[in-house]
C-alpha cells in the first residue's frame, strides 16, 4: 500500500490561484506611481516647512544630527524647540542620499520618497500576488498607486515613502512565512523594524501582521510573534528616547480628536473626499473581509487592527492626522482589491476598472495644485528689489527656514543682510527694512518686530502677498 501522507519537511503546495513566480506585469503599479509622481513633480514647486526641515537637517554632519536626536536640541537658532526627533532615522537616510554626487538638490529629496514608494508598491504587489493570484496583486498595487493619499506623500520630502517601502517588505516577509515557514522571518523582522523607524504609527501595522499570522497559523505563529516583538523594539527605544529628552509631545498640537469617528474620517481621507470612491471601496472591502482566504486574513487585519488601536489610543489623547495613518490605510486598498475577487467572474473586470478609475479621478485634482509654500518666490522677489545694506528680517520660524534655505541655494548674495530669529529687526538700520512673515487666518503672526520698527520711526509702505496651500507668506517694505 502506498502512503499519501506528506513527507515531513516538504513545502506546502501553492493554493489554487496564487502566484509564486514573479511576472513582468507586476511592474505595472510601481511604474504607474513613478509616472504619476513625475507628473506631479514637473512644476518644481518650492519646499514647504516640513520638507525644508528635512533639507536643512539632512545637510548637517552626521554627528551633529545624531547629537541633536539624543539631546533633543534644535539644529538652528530659530528652531531651538524643533529637534529632529521621531523622524530621526529618516534624516540619517536623507543625509546619506544627499551626500551622493548630484543628489543635493530639493527635487532629489522628493525623488527619494517617490522611488521608495514605488519599491513599496512592487513588494506589496508581489505579496498579494503570492496570496491571491497575479490579477489580484496587480489590481491591489494599481489601486494603491492611484490613491490620492499615497500620491500626495510619494512626492513629499518626508519619511512616508520609506514607510511604504518597509511596509511592503514586511507584508512580503509575512506571506513568505505563511507559505514556506520559516522563510520570510528575517525579511519580516528587518522590514518591520524599518517600518516603525520610518514612522512610529506604522508599528500598528506591524501588530496587524502579527495578528494575521496568529489568526492563520495559531500556535505555529510563535516564531512570527517573537520576531514581531523584536522588530518593535527599535521604535519603542526611539519613542522612549524622545520621552526622556523632553521632546515626546512635540507636534502633538497638529493631532486632533475625532469623537470616535476616526475610522470614517480615515476612509474619507483615503478616498480624497470623493463619495463614489468611498462607497465603492467600503463595499468591496466588506466583500473582501467576508470571503474566507489567506488574503482576507492578512488584508482585513492590515486594514482593521491599526484603526482599532488608534481608536483605543484616542481615548487618552488626540491621535488623528491623515498622513500618519497611511501605512495602515494601504490595507484598505488591498482589502478592496480582494473584494473584487469575490465577485462573479464576468463582473470582476468592469468593477476593477471602475475602482481604478475612481481612484485616479480622486487624484486628478493634485495635478493643478498650487505650491504649498512660496519661500523660493520670496527670495527671487527680494533679489529683484533689495539693495545691499537693507536688512531682510524673518519674523517667524516658517519664514526663517524658507528664507535661510533659499538664500543659501538661490541667492547667496543676500546672505549678509539676512536677520533670523531670535534676533529682531535692527532698530539702527538705514531707511529701508524688508520683513518676511507668514499670515495666520490672513493676519500677520504677532512678533516683536512691528514694535521695534515702529519705535525706531519705521512704517510699512508696501506689501506683497504670496499665498500657498499650506502657508501664506508676505514680503513687507518698511521705511522711515
Amino acid at each position: 500500500m502506498t502512503s499519501t501522507r506528506p513527507r515531513i519537511g516538504a513545502r506546502p503546495s501553492p493554493a489554487p490561484g496564487t502566484s509564486r513566480r514573479w511576472h513582468p506585469l507586476e511592474l505595472l503599479p510601481p511604474l504607474l506611481v513613478l509616472l504619476l509622481g513625475t507628473l506631479l513633480l514637473r512644476p518644481r514647486h518650492g519646499l514647504w516647512f516640513d520638507e525644508l526641515f528635512t533639507a536643512e537637517v539632512a545637510r548637517l554632519p552626521l554627528g551633529e544630527i545624531l547629537s541633536a536626536v539624543v539631546t533633543g536640541a534644535g539644529t538652528t537658532s530659530y528652531l531651538a524647540g524643533v529637534p529632529p526627533s521621531y523622524n530621526a532615522p529618516y534624516y540619517v537616510v536623507a543625509h546619506g542620499w544627499t551626500a551622493l554626487p548630484g543628489l543635493g538638490g530639493d527635487t532629489s529629496l522628493r525623488v527619494l520618497s517617490l522611488l521608495a514608494t514605488a519599491g513599496g508598491l512592487a513588494l506589496t504587489t508581489r505579496a498579494v500576488a503570492r496570496l491571491a493570484g497575479r490579477a489580484t496583486g496587480v489590481l491591489a498595487g494599481t489601486v494603491l498607486a492611484c490613491s490620492p493619499l499615497v500620491l500626495e506623500q510619494a512626492v513629499e520630502a518626508r519619511s512616508y515613502g520609506l514607510a511604504v517601502l518597509a511596509t511592503g517588505g514586511t507584508a512580503l516577509g509575512l506571506v513568505r512565512w505563511l507559505q514556506d515557514p520559516p522563510r520570510g522571518l528575517v525579511l519580516f523582522g528587518l522590514a518591520g523594524a524599518g517600518m516603525g523607524l520610518a514612522h512610529w504609527y506604522a508599528v500598528t501595522v506591524l501588530a496587524a501582521f502579527v495578528v494575521a499570522g496568529l489568526l492563520l497559523r495559531r500556535r505555529s505563529a510563535l516564531p512570527l510573534l517573537l520576531t514581531g516583538g523584536a522588530a518593535a523594539l527599535p521604535v519603542v527605544g526611539l519613542v522612549a528616547l524622545n520621552l526622556l529628552n523632553g521632546t515626546g509631545g512635540r507636534n502633538a498640537e497638529h493631532l486632533r480628536g475625532t469623537g470616535g469617528q476616526l475610522a470614517g474620517l480615515a476612509l474619507r481621507d483615503w478616498s480624497g473626499g470623493q463619495t463614489p470612491l468611498l462607497c465603492l471601496t467600503v463595499g468591496l472591502a466588506v466583500l473582501g473581509a467576508l470571503r474566507p482566504s489567506g488574503l482576507r486574513g492578512v488584508a482585513a487585519s492590515w486594514a482593521l487592527v491599526p484603526l482599532l488601536l488608534l481608536l483605543a489610543a484616542e481615548l487618552l489623547r488626540p491621535v488623528y492626522l491623515p498622513r500618519y495613518l497611511l501605512t495602515g490605510l494601504l490595507g484598505v486598498g488591498v482589502l478592496a482589491a480582494a473584494g473584487v475577487r469575490t465577485l462573479p467572474r464576468a463582473a470582476r473586470g468592469p468593477v476593477a476598472a471602475l475602482l481604478v478609475a475612481f481612484s485616479l479621478g480622486a487624484s486628478l485634482t493634485m495635478f493643478d495644485r498650487a505650491p504649498r509654500e512660496r519661500a523660493d518666490d520670496v527670495v527671487r522677489l527680494l533679489a529683484e528689489v533689495h539693495r545691499p545694506g537693507e536688512p531682510i528680517v524673518a519674523a517667524d520660524q516658517r519664514s526663517a527656514i524658507g528664507l535661510d534655505h533659499y538664500v543659501r541655494t538661490l541667492e547667496p548674495g543676500l546672505r549678509p543682510d539676512v536677520v533670523l530669529p531670535p534676533d529682531d529687526a535692527p532698530a539702527d538700520a538705514g531707511d529701508v527694512v524688508w520683513l518676511v512673515r507668514r499670515l495666520v487666518d490672513w493676519e500677520p503672526e504677532p512678533t516683536d518686530d512691528d514694535a521695534v520698527l515702529a519705535a525706531a520711526g519705521f512704517r510699512q509702505v508696501d506689501e506683497v502677498t504670496l499665498p500657498g496651500s499650506k502657508t501664506v507668506l508676505v514680503l513687507q517694505r518698511w521705511e522711515r
